[in-house]
């Protein structure tokens, strides 16, 4: 640690806040972190773990909106709008139809790109210290496909990849095969990125809480922050549960509750909260095993290896806030694994064993990141959507170098976060 630089106030205790912490203590601020939930869930713990530098395509993209008015129609596929006439869903829906195109796909990829690789380098630091033991593991992630058309598409992608400087083998059902020799796979080939990974998230939350306490974070939790004090340009303070609280600097990260504190602040932000569940199996011959994280591509399910189960995930429900498990959801990612993982016959689980969580999606499928520039003393992370997990720990130090007045170690000007203001 280094001297006392000042007091940082966190607003957010998901993967990007607590990054910033450590990455503030590191450079000697006084960290204390506003939370509205307990720290036993958010959407940094039950999502798939995966460390993705291959997902430099945005959200927004071409063939995303043809394909998902297809699957609004079937209640158990990968991809649901539920109707609304919330004017928010609806200026976020033209703000998606204006960047699904392949200028803004080409745009953005290498910035998406940096921003996963600088974080995954990060990963690998922080899992080096005696505190850290997530089972990181980053030996590449399978896209895996059964259809050629979808193999067709996948394949012109790992090019791209390849030309961006990225590892990938492009393998056939052998290749795929010899891969996973535990488990049994019905797919005509895939797609290895190897600059891929996977953890734990539960350990890493864990493991990344217990550590800011002990090097003096203070944490305030179930306070949910309900206005904002302002001279000027200038955020004095933050008022939680009646108090306020002040501090030199502010970071603003807050899932998919970012566009609601900014509201509170006077900044506007959109995003919409992507919807998604998942479910921990054990499989009944522990033989059966995977040694890779992968994507069952036609499905979008997510699959993950963890300490000897296997996390299943997907779907992407795009509607307000509502905490109730919809089955329908979870019966589509069960149906879709013995189509790739034959030996793999699910049961349906019990709702109090399903997760879901609120993936923050911005209308053009990118993070936002950056100092404001409305409120001189405030920093905003987040919107990292289907990449949030990845992205931690560059959030996090991005976070601290924009206090510390230095310039990012990535190039951050694509993810302004007052971009749509």
């Amino acid at each position: 640690m280094t001297q006392n630089k000042g007091k940082a106030l966190i607003i957010g205790a998901g993967i990007a806040g607590l990054s910033s912490a450590y990455y503030l203590l590191e450079k000697g601020w006084s960290v204390e972190i506003l939370e509205q939930n307990d720290l036993s869930n958010n959407c940094s713990y039950g999502n798939a773990g995966m460390i993705v530098p291959s997902h430099f395509t945005p959200l927004a993209a071409p063939g995303v909106v043809a394909q998902g008015i297809r699957w609004m129609f079937d209640s158990k596929s990968p991809f649901y709008v539920k109707p609304s006439l919330n004017s928010d869903l609806f200026s976020w829906g033209i703000k998606f139809l204006k960047h699904s195109n392949q200028k803004h796909v080409d745009r953005s990829a290498t910035a998406i790109r940096d921003l996963n690789l600088a974080s995954s380098i990060l990963y690998n630091e922080i899992a080096t210290k005696d505190e850290f033991d997530f089972d990181l593991n980053q030996n590449g992630i399978l896209m895996l496909y059964k259809t050629e058309k979808v193999a067709e598409e996948e394949i012109e992608l790992a090019h791209k990849a390849t030309r961006m400087g990225l590892p990938v083998d492009i393998l056939d059902k052998k290749d795929i095969q010899e891969l996973e020799p535990n488990a049994r796979l019905d797919v005509i080939g895939g797609v290895n990125y190897k600059c891929d990974g996977h953890m734990n998230p539960m350990k890493l939350m864990e493991q990344m809480i217990s550590y800011l306490k002990k090097n003096g974070v203070t944490f305030h939790t179930h306070h949910k922050v309900t206005g904002f004090e302002k001279s000027g340009n200038m955020i004095k303070t933050i008022i939680a549960n009646d108090k306020k609280f002040t501090a030199d600097r502010f970071v603003m990260t807050g899932g998919s509750f970012l566009p609601e504190l900014a509201q509170k602040a006077g900044i506007k932000i959109q995003l919409m909260p992507g919807k998604g569940y998942s479910f921990m199996h054990t499989p009944e011959n522990p033989v059966n095993t995977l040694n890779h994280a992968a994507l069952l591509l036609e499905a979008r399910v997510a699959v993950t290896p963890m300490n000897r189960q296997i996390r299943f995930g997907g779907t992407m429900e795009l509607a307000s806030h509502y905490d109730k498990i919809n089955m329908k959801r979870v019966e589509g990612i069960i149906r879709s694994i013995p189509q790739y993982l034959p030996d793999f016959q699910i049961e349906k689980p019990k709702e109090s064993e399903i997760w879901f969580g609120y993936r923050p999606c911005a209308p053009d499928g990118l993070p936002y990141l950056g100092q404001s520039s409305q409120l001189k003393n405030l920093i905003i992370a987040g919107g990292g959507g289907m990449m949030g997990l990845s992205l931690g720990p560059i959030f996090g130090k991005t976070v601290s170098e924009l206090a510390n007045d230095q310039k990012p170690t990535v190039e951050i000007k694509i993810f302004n976060p007052e971009r749509f203001s």
